[in-house]
């Protein structure tokens, strides 16, 4: 009787080093690890060469919409595409779902839409509106990751924004809690951008200025604020803005529990290349200029930025004016969900950034955010079976037949990537393999409290 997988290569990323290695994968977790390639009739072997085995890839910030929104998107298309993108591990936001997830009923009805296509392991941050004071101690009981918000609109009427009263309300529950408080930072103002938009809607140099970095700076500095005041977690979500890089750098130092993203979308990018009309790149915040991308770079080297995650946000392409083309009115929100790894790698290898680098940057560093650190992240003995296997160095062109996504309104379609994903493996089990689907339905509802499993 087979007990489980064996997976060998030459080049297994253990302990932030490549080395030959045999991984034995037996209920679910990494049961041993020997140096070399070796043999066992005890186990299916799968020898994968010189590909990379790592860690397979944790994204913390994925809207799925799901439920009440699946033609926008939905957990099956969702985790098919992150599989196939190497992902094993999603954490879904609490909009753009119907309900949004922001009371303990809209909660269980988001683990019940999940579970029933749970091909990769999910977990579920919790959202804060000015009406929902009242849920938010049970929702964090409840085993949420944290608590998101948004300082400016959302897109969605149901999911309002806060204003510091609302979070200054709610300190003594989040500080109970002493979990992540997310923030989308944009502290939006009437100015001259808004009229040019309103003037010239195709444009995107229009709706860049429409968005400018102020709003975003404005809005990180009354985080930093919260933080000074409540000494709660604090996370800036989606860093476009490299304006305070220095002050946020300093501010860390000072404050170990301050943590930032970006996505791959706004260092793949920039504004100067962005056609007119083409409404799959428009994001808020927006993707900025590649002066300013550079210092996002530079930031990402140094360590002030914690990790890369996708913010997938698909619409359909009536939503997102495709035909129109027109900036003002289309839905803001890149989908990206299954093209992360080789769109960041292709450009993290032009920038100098070894693998190694981007395994921290897209699994270990967003384990340690989630505190999964002690069971996801990294290729160790005990440690959940939660594998990528990918070449760097096979280049592809992302095509409407191998996406996976519901929609294949892309940024990346058309590009040549570098860094093709081979396996999937999630709980030991082979969910994706030489671009098929090979095992559904792998993969755990994730909670703090582990009160619900698949």
């Amino acid at each position: 009787m087979v007990k489980g997988f064996l997976l060998k290569s030459s080049n297994v990323l253990i302990e932030g080093k490549r080395k030959e290695a045999s991984l034995f994968i037996s209920n679910g977790i990494i049961e041993e690890i020997l140096d070399g390639r070796v043999s066992s009739e005890q186990y299916k072997e799968f020898d994968f060469g010189e590909n990379v085995i790592m860690p397979g890839l944790i994204d913390s910030h994925v809207h799925i919409n799901e439920p009440g929104r699946t033609d926008w998107e939905g957990f099956d298309t969702a985790c098919k595409a992150a599989a196939a993108g190497g992902i094993t591990t999603m954490i879904d936001m609490p909009l753009n779902s119907t309900p949004v997830t922001t009371s303990i009923k809209a909660f269980d009805q988001k683990l019940k839409a999940a579970s029933l296509h749970c091909h990769v392991n999910l977990g579920f941050w919790a959202g804060l509106i000015p009406q929902n004071k009242s849920h938010l101690d049970d929702l964090l009981s409840a085993g949420v990751f944290g608590t998101k918000i948004f300082l400016t609109h959302s897109g969605i009427d149901d999911f309002p924004n806060v204003t510091k009263n609302d979070i200054l309300d709610v300190i003594s529950i989040l500080q109970n809690h002493n979990l992540p408080l997310l923030a989308h930072c944009e502290l939006d103002e009437d100015h001259e951008g808004i009229k040019i938009l309103d003037e010239n809607p195709g444009s995107y140099d229009a709706y860049l200025k429409s968005r400018p970095k102020v709003w975003e700076d404005n809005a990180i500095k009354l985080m930093l604020e919260v933080l000074e005041r409540s000494n709660i977690p604090v996370h800036i979500v989606h860093l476009s803005s490299a304006n305070l890089l220095q002050e946020l750098e300093l501010k860390k130092k000072e404050y170990p529990q301050l943590s930032i993203e970006t996505c791959p979308h706004y260092v793949c990018f920039d504004a100067e290349d962005i056609p007119d009309s083409a409404t799959q790149y428009k994001c808020a915040p927006p993707i900025r200029e590649k002066d300013n991308n550079d210092k996002l770079w530079s930031a990402l080297k140094s360590g002030i930025i914690d990790f890369v995650v996708s913010d997938h946000s698909p619409a359909p392409p009536e939503l997102k004016k495709i035909e129109s083309g027109n900036f003002k009115e289309a839905w803001g929100g890149i989908a990206s969900l299954q093209c992360g790894l080789p769109a960041f790698w292709t450009k993290a290898s032009e920038n100098g950034l070894s693998i190694e680098k981007c395994v921290q940057l897209m699994s270990s560093n967003v384990a340690r955010f989630l505190s999964l650190d002690q069971r996801k992240g990294h290729i160790r003995k005990g440690y959940d079976a939660d594998i990528c296997v990918w070449n760097p160095e096979e280049e592809f062109t992302i095509t409407l037949n191998n996406l996976h996504h519901k929609h294949k309104v892309c940024p990346y379609l058309g590009q040549k990537l570098k860094g093709k994903v081979k396996a999937t493996f999630v709980n030991g089990k082979l969910v994706y393999h030489q671009d098929s689907f090979v095992s559904l339905h792998s993969g755990e509802l994730l909670t703090r409290t582990n009160e619900y499993k698949k």
